[in-house]
Order: structure tokens, then C-alpha cells, then sequence
């Protein structure tokens, strides 16, 4: 007994150990939104699921063989108490659990603005084949698999894709939001705590899938100021001829930053990208095979 309650608290811990860097450890107010929504939802249906557990196993001992002041019915069939119990609480368990995710999910919209005194910083999103572009409009500057936000300001993400769709996702920071060619998606987060949360696409988009990954750096506002002032003293310009060079299909691409960014370029990333699956697929014929 003793080595079995013992095995049972660390396979527990093994477990839980990999709740770190992941949803159940947010950094920001919709990630910590969404896990007590995980929450609610798993206290209401342990409501049920633990009171079915006991009474599985007070039946099974009260109808054993040898208890003789249990009742031996072999002719029952139906009672209307019974069944009125039996879907009443799963039936209730379900508009609980239904009703909570409607509500939390409303409040944490994509689209619905973080509520705060600091002005949101701008940052336009597009899924490539397989990296991820950042581009900071009011700052000028463009970033390739790496996420730079200030800690504690609002970020408001425009999000689209030079093909395929991918699905943008960090974790820690909250709401997972598809990217889709010819369309602009929105979502808003903000980390509350500075470090190096994991990025990646959850929509398999082709070989270079695996490495599809980026990391969303939050960092103090004169260290975000430090980086876009360097991002401007360094690398090449991010213009139409450029930009068709980047969203060729690579795969591991390490992260670097272009110094300014031609104007417009994000509304003509998704107008260019508005057309057949045909014409994608000839552009990127192994991604969009993979993608079918």
C-alpha cells in the first residue's frame, strides 16, 4: 500500500511537470482567463464524475454476494425516479459547462480590445512558409520568428497568411487564432511578466512544420526600446522584392530583423494573397500538398 500510494505521487508529479510553459502557466490576463475557464469547467463536471465514481463502488459493495439484506430484483425494469435522476445531472452538468464556456469565451474574444491605460503596441503578423514575419508599423522595423513585446502594454495583433493556413499560438500568453490567405484575423494579448514564451504554428502546413516555431520576447519597455532603435541600425529593408525572397519555403530559419519596412506592405501581403488554391499550390506545391 505504501509503495503504491508512493507510485502514485510521482507519476502525479511527472504529469504535472509538464504543465510548466504551457496553459495552465499563464503570463498574461487572457491566458490566466482561459485557464480558470479549464477550471470552472473541470469543477463542474467533477461534480459529477465523482459522485458516479463513489456510487459505482457503494453499489458494487452493497449488492456483493454476501450482503443478505440487499435486495435481489430480477424483474425490475423501469423507475421514473430513477431515470429522472439518472439525465437530470448530466443534463444539468452540461448547460453548466456549456453555459460557462459561452459566457468566458464572449468576454475573451479575439477581437475584443485588452482594457488598459497603456496605448496597445501594433504588431502585423504573416505565416510563412515555415517562419513567422512581425512587422511594427509605427516603429518601422520587421522581425523574423521573434515576437518583441513590452511587458505590461496591450498588443494588438493583425494576422494573415502568403498561403496556407497556419494557426498562430502562444500558450502563455493566451488565444490561439487561425492566419488565412486573402483574410485578417485580430487578436490581443499582453504578458504581465517578462521572460521567453514558445510560439509556434498548431496547424501542420507542410516539411518545415516542426521548426515552425517563434519566440515571443517580453522585455521592459526601455529594453523594447533598446531593440527597435538596434533593428533600425541593422539588416536589410523589407520591401516587395525582399519580402518575395523571405516567403520562399524554408525551414529553421534563425531569428533577424530588417531595418524599415516598405509602406503598405502587410495590406499588400494579404490582397496578393487573395487568390485560387490552384495558384498557391503551383507557388508552394509541397506545402499546399501537405496541407490537401
Amino acid at each position: 500500500m505504501r509503495y503504491g500510494l508512493l507510485a502514485v505521487v510521482m507519476i502525479s508529479a511527472a504529469l504535472l511537470g509538464g504543465c510548466a510553459e504551457g496553459v495552465l502557466d499563464p503570463k498574461g490576463p487572457v491566458a490566466v482567463a482561459e485557464r480558470q475557464i479549464l477550471f470552472n469547467a473541470l469543477g463542474i463536471m467533477l461534480a459529477i464524475v465523482i459522485p458516479v465514481i463513489l456510487a459505482t463502488i457503494g453499489v458494487s459493495y452493497w449488492f456483493r454476494a454476501s450482503n443478505e439484506r440487499a435486495r435481489y430484483r430480477p424483474d425490475f425494469a423501469y423507475s421514473g425516479r430513477l431515470e429522472m435522476l439518472v439525465w437530470s445531472i448530466p443534463a444539468m452538468t452540461v448547460f453548466l459547462v456549456g453555459g460557462v464556456a459561452w459566457v468566458s469565451s464572449h468576454d475573451l474574444s479575439p477581437r475584443k480590445p485588452i482594457v488598459s491605460t497603456v496605448k496597445p503596441l501594433r504588431v502585423q503578423v504573416a505565416s510563412l512558409d515555415w517562419k513567422w514575419l512581425f512587422i511594427y508599423p509605427d516603429q518601422g522595423v520587421a522581425s523574423v520568428n521573434r515576437l518583441m513585446i513590452p511587458v505590461g502594454t496591450p498588443v494588438s495583433l493583425e494576422l494573415t497568411s502568403s498561403g496556407v493556413m497556419n494557426s498562430f499560438f502562444v500558450p502563455q500568453l493566451g488565444s490561439q487564432i487561425y492566419t488565412m490567405a486573402g483574410m485578417i484575423t485580430r487578436l490581443h494579448l499582453q504578458a504581465d511578466h517578462p521572460g521567453t514564451y514558445r510560439g509556434f504554428s498548431a496547424q501542420f502546413s507542410g516539411d518545415g512544420f516542426a521548426d515552425m516555431h517563434f519566440d515571443a520576447d517580453a522585455v521592459p519597455d526601455e529594453k523594447f526600446a533598446q531593440w527597435v532603435d538596434a533593428a533600425r541600425s541593422a539588416g536589410p529593408e523589407l520591401d516587395a522584392r525582399s519580402y518575395a525572397d523571405l516567403a520562399k519555403p524554408s525551414a529553421a530559419v534563425a531569428p533577424f530583423t530588417y531595418r524599415s519596412v516598405a509602406p503598405g506592405l502587410f495590406g499588400s501581403i494579404t490582397v496578393s494573397e487573395m487568390q485560387s488554391d490552384d495558384a498557391i499550390c503551383r507557388r508552394n506545391p509541397t506545402s499546399m500538398r501537405a496541407e490537401k
